[in-house]
């Protein structure tokens, strides 16, 4: 069963349950689905339900640190719970190491020297790790990642005495 016949069967339980505050976050998610048939003309995979799946997510938590700064701890709590209700048909997340030893094969295998070779890194770790881990968190590792790259790669190459000639002329 895909996650689209997943979304409709819990469609039906929450009519049939009357719980109504799933059955609108669901029939959102739903809609948001639907567009996306329309606007690309073709059905779409399970991928392109995890891509919408998370923009939803994001969507909410956005919205629910506006309603923080605001003061409607309310109407954040409520968005939260939304997320949370989201975030159940998202697969298991990866933990950071996992993410992080991620990172480390695809730099390895691309080539990636530093900061400047983030794009090449990006895209493999986007479709390797869609929807099983936040991509904020991701990017922010590979900069971190290719950082660390950058320094070895200054470090191994000149003599001591250059490399600090180097920084005082440069910096």
């Amino acid at each position: 069963m895909g996650l689209k016949d997943q979304l409709l069967d819990d469609i039906k339980q929450a009519m049939k349950a009357k719980e109504q505050a799933k059955l609108a976050v669901l029939r959102l998610l739903s809609a948001a689905i639907k567009q996306k048939e329309v606007d690309s003309r073709a059905e779409v995979s399970d991928q392109d339900i995890l891509a919408i799946i998370e923009k939803q997510i994001k969507q909410r938590k956005e919205a629910a640190a506006q309603f923080q700064q605001g003061g409607r701890e309310d109407s954040a709590n409520q968005e939260l719970a939304e997320a949370q209700l989201l975030s159940t048909y998202l697969p298991e997340q990866l933990s950071e190491d996992e993410i992080a030893s991620e990172i480390q094969r695809v730099v390895a295998s691309v080539g990636a020297t530093g900061p400047q070779d983030m794009g090449k890194v990006m895209g493999p770790i986007k479709t390797a790790l869609q929807g099983r881990a936040d991509m904020s968190l991701v990017s922010k590792l590979v900069k971190k990642a290719l950082i660390g790259q950058t320094h070895v790669r200054h470090n191994l190459g000149y003599p001591l005495k250059f490399k600090s000639l180097m920084e005082d002329f440069f910096c």
